[in-house]
């Protein structure tokens, strides 16, 4: 059994800088998240797509954005447990104890769920013989774009997603891009550039059509592809890229005695704890009157629910509000050593 403070449930960026407000007020921390890799959402949808609404930083991409918040939070030496997801949650004295599904257990006296809306899954191809090549040569999300470098790519999906990888990989390799209908969804300026490209011969477009079958044995060799009119066409390529959708499931979170509303958590405004004492939820998956879905608002949340922690972890004690800029002990949880940071001696002297 692992036991600590608090369990963190979600690894995206409102999960991770609430790391960083547990460890400056001194509690410690677990994550738990689904995905196998820290980030949320932003690393799953959007890692090379700018982000312009975070305070002080006018554009960053998503990985940008979790590779900074993951180096803030270093010095707090947080365990994350990925590939893994929260199955039951039991009340036991006044602890919490948790159990995944890949048999770990924690007892903490609070838990924070900040797992956005829930574990979602992408809406994958229905041809079976899919299954045995995803994750080698069918992906439903791109996370290193630069194996598609000279190679076949053939792209199946009428949005945003599907537009925008069309056109990034067409730099570098030969796109192929498949519509089950004439129309895109996208935005226009998307739809408006995949046809210049077209026109250009760096993008291959086929509408009307959707996957019959895929050939091959270790490795994919082509596709076969059947038209609206039932004609077949058979066309050679190294990738299958589809972007159809995710399907989002809130999973075991519905057995744990919370009140949900809509598939999301109704939380009051002063710590965001949920009807569950000693369970919080910010993020996309809370609800409250005027909620926004920004990062930045998930990063007010999180401050506020890691300090409604404390007095559940240290309830003999009184948290005690300080400024990273001058408290020696918050400075010293940082790992901020005495001349790293000239402000507080330039101004202890007033």
């Amino acid at each position: 059994m692992i036991d600590t403070d608090v369990l963190v449930i979600g690894a995206g960026p409102t999960g991770l800088f609430c790391v960083h407000q547990l460890g400056i007020i001194g509690l410690k921390c677990e994550v738990v998240d689904n995905l196998d890799k820290i980030g949320g959402q932003c690393i799953e949808l959007y890692p090379d797509k700018p982000i312009y609404d975070i305070p002080a930083i006018p554009e960053c991409t998503g990985e940008e954005l979790t590779n900074n918040l993951t180096e803030q939070i270093k010095p707090f030496k947080t365990n994350f447990h990925l590939s893994d997801r929260v199955e039951e949650v039991k009340k036991k004295n006044n602890n919490w104890i948790i159990n995944t599904n890949k048999g770990k257990e924690f007892k903490v006296s609070s838990i924070i769920i900040a797992g956005g809306v829930g574990s979602f899954e992408p809406r994958k191809f229905s041809v079976k013989e899919c299954e045995k090549f995803e994750g080698k040569e069918i992906f439903y999300s791109v996370k290193d774009k630069t194996i598609f470098k000279n190679k076949i790519v053939s792209i199946f999906g009428g949005g945003d997603s599907a537009l925008d990888w069309a056109i990034e990989l067409s730099a570098n390799s030969k796109v192929q891009l498949m519509h089950r209908r004439d129309e895109f969804r996208g935005a226009q300026s998307s739809v408006d550039k995949v046809k210049e490209l077209s026109k250009e011969g760096k993008i291959e477009l086929f509408t009307k059509c959707q996957l019959s079958s895929v050939e091959g044995d270790k490795k994919i060799k082509s596709i076969k592809i059947k038209n609206n009119d039932g004609s077949i066409k058979n066309i050679e390529t190294d990738y299958l890229l589809g972007f159809f959708g995710l399907i989002m499931k809130l999973g075991p979170i519905v057995n744990w005695g919370l009140n949900l509303d809509k598939k999301r958590i109704p939380v009051n405004t002063e710590n965001f704890e949920t009807n569950q004492k000693g369970i919080f939820a910010i993020g996309d998956i809370c609800n409250y009157p005027g909620k926004l879905k920004l990062i930045l608002s998930g990063f007010h949340e999180g401050a506020l629910a890691a300090r409604g922690c404390f007095k559940y972890a240290r309830p003999d004690e009184k948290l005690r509000f300080e400024f990273t800029t001058t408290s020696k002990s918050v400075q010293s949880r940082l790992g901020v050593k005495k001349n790293d940071w000239t402000f507080n001696s330039r101004y202890s002297k007033w």
